[in-house]
């Protein structure tokens, strides 16, 4: 199992990703993306989901058109760990080489 951030450790981490905010409610973090179109947006996923199973981590999102919402926590830990971190760091990667 990994551990939780704390407070300050989960707001250092937030200052090193871009687009991501606390989620509101709970020990989470989030962002939306962006995209030019459907297409994209689906192809973000299907990568990022490669990312996810690869480290066995799986994020909860939700698609609409040409936006992907995404929130990560780590359920096992009740909270940010930095498995969401990484994953947070994998998708903004994924995301920049499609937006270009």
């Amino acid at each position: 199992m990994v551990d939780r951030l704390s407070a300050d450790g989960r707001k250092a981490a937030l200052k090193e990703l871009t687009g991501w905010s606390e989620a509101k409610g709970r020990d989470a973090i989030e962002r939306t993306f962006t995209f030019k179109d459907f297409n994209e947006a689906f192809g973000f996923m299907t990568r990022a989901a490669l990312v996810a199973e690869k480290s066995d981590h799986h994020p909860e999102w939700r698609n609409v058109y040409k936006t992907v919402e995404v929130v990560l926590s780590t359920h096992d830990a009740d909270g940010v760990t930095q498995k969401d971190v990484d994953l947070a760091k994998a998708m903004d990667a994924i995301a920049k080489r499609l937006n270009g």
